[in-house]
């Protein structure tokens, strides 16, 4: 009997395929997710990211980086524990994701205003905190941009009491063009690999960025980027941007 081989060529062909279908597909939602972002920013709003398990990688795409936004902040699971006395046990089971209860009392240890935007990203968009984040979000006056796979989500039953998706709350949604379950490579014995939701939300947040900052200059704002820590000047130029938002904008952890 012969070992089944891997076509090492084809994941890296499922990794291409999502990015060009978002690239192709999710040009005006991005425009559009870009456009809330600017007028957020213009009206001296905040960009509030929030993701869980894989989507935090959207999440910190977005927050805290050279070559990013300064006025942005990231929403996490773990600041209950680093920020709100929470026993780390209490967070470390990956299910904990599917707790309504976890996002008011993440967002209880955030400054909030009703002119920031709200950038949320799940893959499913099914689990109970992004789900009533996006549902506090609108609550409290909040845009909400939803980072998401359709496909996903749209197989799948809402784990969150309303039984809303993420996507039934945004006001824009991007689609990942993840497949359902994420990994697109079947392998011989049923599993799958090459998942793709984290790539193309990096691009995706990539892209929101640049459309952002493009909108500010066509309004005659510069727009406020961080800049590499790790060059001469980058702490002096941060340090002066960072001071108009206070504490709203939280530093990330190293």
């Amino acid at each position: 009997m012969t070992n089944p081989t891997l076509d090492r060529e084809t994941p890296l062909r499922v990794l291409q395929d999502a990015i060009d279908r978002v690239v192709d597909t999710q040009h005006d939602a991005i425009a559009a997710a870009a456009a809330l972002g600017a007028d957020a920013l213009a009206g001296d709003g905040v960009l509030q990211a929030f993701g869980t398990g894989h989507s935090r990688a959207f999440a910190m795409e977005i927050t805290g980086r050279a070559g990013g936004l300064v006025p942005t902040n990231q929403l996490a699971i773990n600041d209950l524990a680093l920020f709100g006395g929470a026993p780390a046990a209490e967070i470390i089971d990956p299910t904990c994701e599917r707790d309504p209860g976890l996002a008011p009392r993440v967002l209880a240890l955030h400054e909030v205003h009703p002119e920031d935007l709200f950038l949320i990203a799940s893959n499913s968009g099914i689990n109970g905190s992004v789900v009533e984040m996006a549902r506090l979000a609108r609550a409290n006056g909040n845009r909400v941009v939803a980072v998401t796979s359709l496909a996903h989500s749209a197989s799948m039953t809402s784990r969150h009491p309303s039984g809303l998706r993420l996507a039934d709350l945004a006001d824009v949604v991007i689609d990942n063009c993840a497949v359902p379950g994420d990994a697109g490579y079947p392998l011989p014995g049923g599993s799958r690999i090459a998942s793709t939701s984290t790539m193309t939300g990096v691009l995706i947040a990539q892209l929101i960025t640049a459309e952002i900052c493009a909108r500010l200059l066509a309004r005659g704002i510069e727009p406020p980027v961080l800049r590499s820590a790790n060059i001469d000047g980058g702490d002096a130029h941060n340090a002066v941007l960072l001071a108009r938002y206070g504490s709203r904008v939280r530093p990330m952890e190293p």
